[in-house]
């Protein structure tokens, strides 16, 4: 029992690393677009000046949107409970099927970690609502296939 928390543990910690990643990214990218609208020089064509900085400042409004929901994700990830074993599919639980791994827990989508592949998705998520509730030996059909769940932790 003390592996599958540690393993839980551990592929929490990697999901966190992925996003703070993110984060940092979006946040490098904000920078520069603010610092290329900063850079702009007024010119005798003014329109010019005036639709590039526009541009720059677009950029990184939706550099700021990708952190904002980053930000959110990491939060969200970061208030999953790893240190518990779960019977039936909660937010935190490892969800082994035959042809899927699912850790509800984030939308970071599909990961390798410790050599295997792993889908990291929202407790919100269409399949982890399907999921919902199901326990080891249940299975269920999401978009016209049948999902056998072998485990849950």
């Amino acid at each position: 029992m003390k592996n599958k928390i540690d393993y839980k543990k551990r592929l929490q910690e990697y999901c966190e690393a992925v996003i703070q990643q993110r984060v940092n990214a979006s946040l490098l990218s904000m920078q520069n677009a603010q610092a290329a609208a900063n850079s702009e020089e007024k010119s005798s064509a003014g329109d010019k000046y005036e639709t590039s900085r526009a541009m720059n400042h677009l950029e990184k409004d939706m550099h700021a949107r990708q952190l904002a929901a980053n930000q959110h994700e990491l939060a969200a990830l970061r208030g999953v409970d790893c240190n518990t074993l779960h019977i039936s599919v909660t937010t935190g639980s490892l969800v082994v099927c035959k042809d899927f791994t699912f850790f509800i827990a984030a939308g970071l989508g599909k990961i390798l970690f410790e050599g295997e592949t792993i889908y990291v998705i929202a407790p919100t998520a269409p399949v982890a609502t399907a999921l919902l509730h199901k326990a080891a030996g249940d299975s269920l059909s999401f978009n016209n296939k049948i999902i056998f769940i072998s485990g849950v932790f």
